[in-house]
């Protein structure tokens, strides 16, 4: 079979709709370059165990990737994207260059092109992300293992939003809780849930691929007797109190159900939220504690933002 790389130029504010965008033409996954992955520091514990290739990154900007098989409509689907991308502006969302490119590869190209940038991530104090294809021994005794097959996922976990995520549930979830992840896209965010002894968990995603990744995935983690995943818009249709809601969206989303967070939160429950640019901080901030809620910790990596509130008893 031959694949369309599809390579949309832009800038690290736009990558998560973008992504989305793509998932939703038909792509399985995305690939991002960040030329800021090639001089962050990071630390010893959390840090990536392996090098980076400066060649495979543009000198600025951020290039997205994903892969779509050639058919007969493949134009349409890339002008779709295209439209798509530009309508983001309507969410004062920079766009950067906004140069889009596409290339053909074949289908063992493409499958090369996937598993080089994908490697054993340790993001956090418990956990590390596993491609499935890599052989990884466990550091530590307690050490979480995340395994996730970019084929099938909405990227690898270790976008800065999502790690912040993970870092908060570890500060937040209990044994026995109950957790809702909201446009839970690959399912991680409710793996790790899960993985942190979690009762119950419930993944909601609007998008039918997300809902089908998820469940792979969360079948992948044999997580399945915890976590149901299921298509839902926001929090529409929860109506069980429950001890820990987390959503790695956008912030412009995040800000119209602050209040449904609120009502199904118990009594000292836990709202986190990431996905928030710095320009939207203030935004978010405002409309949670508009919503009852008490910012606990501010949590900050790159260019964004995460917040743990609390839900006033």
């Amino acid at each position: 079979m031959k694949w369309s790389e599809i390579a949309i130029h832009t800038t690290n504010e736009a990558v998560e709709p973008i992504s989305n965008i793509l998932h939703e033409a038909g792509a399985s996954g995305v690939v991002i370059e960040d030329p800021a992955e090639l001089v962050k520091e990071r630390q010893d514990q959390f840090g990536e165990i392996y090098q980076l290739n400066p060649n495979d990154y543009p000198t600025e900007g951020v290039i997205v990737k994903a892969y779509l098989p050639v058919t007969s409509f493949l134009g349409e689907t890339v002008e779709e994207i295209k439209e798509a991308i530009n309508n983001l502006i309507i969410y004062d969302i920079d766009l950067g260059l906004n140069s889009v490119t596409i290339s053909e590869v074949n289908e063992e190209e493409w499958a090369t092109a996937w598993k080089k940038y994908y490697h054993p991530v340790k993001i956090s104090e418990k956990f590390t992300i596993v491609p499935t294809w890599e052989e990884y021994e466990p550091v530590h005794s307690d050490e979480l293992i995340i395994e996730l097959d970019p084929g099938m996922a909405f990227g690898t976990g270790t976008h800065p939003t999502t790690v912040m995520c993970i870092q908060a549930l570890e500060k937040t979830v209990n044994a026995g809780d109950t957790v809702v992840d909201v446009g839970t896209g690959s399912g991680v965010l409710s793996i790790a849930a899960a993985l942190l002894k979690s009762k119950s968990v419930t993944a909601l995603d609007l998008d039918e691929v997300a809902v089908k990744s998820a469940k792979l995935n969360v079948k992948l983690n044999k997580v399945q007797d915890v976590v149901s995943v299921s298509q839902g818009n926001l929090l529409d249709g929860v109506k069980e109190k429950v001890d820990v809601v987390v959503a790695n969206i956008l912030a412009e989303v995040i800000v119209r159900f602050t209040d449904d967070a609120a009502n199904i939160l118990k009594p000292e429950g836990y709202f986190i939220t990431s996905g928030i640019i710095q320009q939207k901080k203030q935004d978010v901030k405002d409309a949670l504690l508009a919503s009852g809620f008490e910012i606990v910790e501010t949590l900050a990596m790159e260019d964004w933002i995460a917040f743990i509130a609390k839900k006033k008893g």
